[in-house]
């Protein structure tokens, strides 16, 4: 029986961009699953099991806490 590697990948995101295929298999991610991607930075290809890992630059401004108005 042959050992198949399940590795992880990070792959360095910066802001807006999200792939639209699996890094591994190339298979197509629907509009849902890029959207899941989008928000929760982890997806699991279910094609060939591959777990998707975006990571965000340093420099990016793209948190959800940077957005909320300031209490007065």
């Amino acid at each position: 029986m042959e050992n198949k590697s399940r590795d992880k990948k990070n792959i360095p995101v910066s802001s807006g961009q999200v792939p639209s295929e699996c890094p591994h298999c190339g298979k197509s991610l629907s509009p849902w699953q890029q959207v899941l991607l989008r928000v929760d930075r982890v997806l699991t290809c279910k094609n060939c099991w591959y777990r998707i890992i975006l990571t965000v630059q340093p420099g990016d401004q793209n948190d959800t806490n940077s957005e909320q108005p300031e209490k007065e």
